[in-house]
């Protein structure tokens, strides 16, 4: 499948600015346009947001009041790198045109749509969810700009897309668009979230030689998370001193103790790849045991075992961060 990169161009036709009889104002916020999806031609930016690793909610049901609360039935959690941005565009426009352009583009990039409504079939509440989860929450929306983004939200239209990136990570759209009401430009709210490995080493250490100690006594093996890996790659990086420091000093605080060092991957890509890829961070670790902590490498031996025993579940990326481990298990 192609890559889902999308450009300004692809959004259906190219409108010149002169095409806007009433254009809407400059870019409030200065922020660009995220590589996955391009705005609508002409569009102005006035909220932006992004979190390079956060969990995200898109409904795909209608919300509804439940003991005053506003619930919905169904909705994808995710988490991956979350961009929201709000978008203003011109009165001369439909909601209905901004809808179908970006219709076209996600279809073009390969992403399918898994929820769509419009008007009356959204419900009643769809814009109160919206303003109370992004629109009006901590002054997202800049420039007095939200009326747009509020006066059309008896009249919505909005959807829910997802497919994956050329490089097999998931990737997801939701577009919640507002016709130009009340002497208000339109609004559109678009939220992307791409699936990515959160970004490892930003707290140190795990388990002390101690803490090693005591699970392997109770369960006959450790969980390390502190031994870092580039991606796809079996190199040991820098930082993963102190968690090897910490299992060398268990092998010599215990003479005795011979341990596997097990390799574990989560469930994406090959198969075949990520048993040899296991393999070989396993055998890396031991050779920085045997090398810079002078472990006697008869007390160790380095088995990869892939995705075969996760401790999470591999459908979300906080699962499949857990999975991706090294194991000490007594022999």
């Amino acid at each position: 499948m192609r890559a889902l990169r999308l450009s300004a161009f692809v959004l259906g036709a190219v409108f010149t600015s002169a095409a806007f009889g009433q254009a809407p104002p400059k870019d409030v916020v200065n922020e660009k346009d995220p590589p996955l999806l391009s705005r609508f031609d002409g569009a102005k930016m006035v909220g932006y947001e992004q979190k390079q690793y956060d969990e995200a909610t898109l409904v795909t049901s209608k919300p509804y009041f439940r003991n005053n609360r506003l619930v919905y039935d169904s909705a994808l959690k995710l988490e991956g790198r979350s961009t929201r941005i709000a978008y203003v565009y011109a009165k001369d426009r439909s909601a209905l045109e901004v809808l179908r352009n970006y219709q076209a583009a996600l279809d073009k990039a390969g992403l399918k749509t898994v929820f769509a409504c419009a008007l009356e079939t959204c419900g009643e509440h769809l814009d109160s969810y919206f303003l109370s989860t992004h629109i009006d929450r901590n002054g997202f929306v800049k420039g007095g700009y939200r009326n747009s983004l509020y006066a059309g939200g008896s009249e919505p239209r909005y959807l829910v897309a997802k497919g994956t990136r050329a490089d097999g990570s998931p990737a997801h759209a939701a577009i919640y668009i507002v016709p130009p009401k009340r002497d208000e430009f339109g609004g559109v709210f678009l939220q992307i979230v791409e699936g990515q490995p959160m970004e490892g080493g930003k707290v140190t250490a795990s388990l002390d030689a101690g803490d090693m100690a005591k699970r392997i006594a109770a369960d006959g093996r450790v969980a390390v998370y502190g031994v870092y890996f580039d991606t796809d790659k079996a190199t040991v990086k820098p930082e993963s001193k102190e968690a090897l420091g910490e299992m060398a000093k268990l092998l010599q605080q215990d003479a005795q103790l011979k341990v596997h060092i097990v390799g574990h991957t989560d469930n994406q890509g090959a198969l075949a790849h990520n048993r040899q890829l296991s393999q070989q961070r396993a055998e890396s670790v031991v050779k920085a045991l045997t090398t810079e902590y002078r472990v006697d490498a008869k007390r160790l031996t380095a088995q990869g075992v892939g995705p075969y025993a996760p401790v999470a579940s591999n459908d979300a990326e906080a699962g499949r961060e857990k999975n991706r481990r090294v194991e000490l298990v007594k022999q």
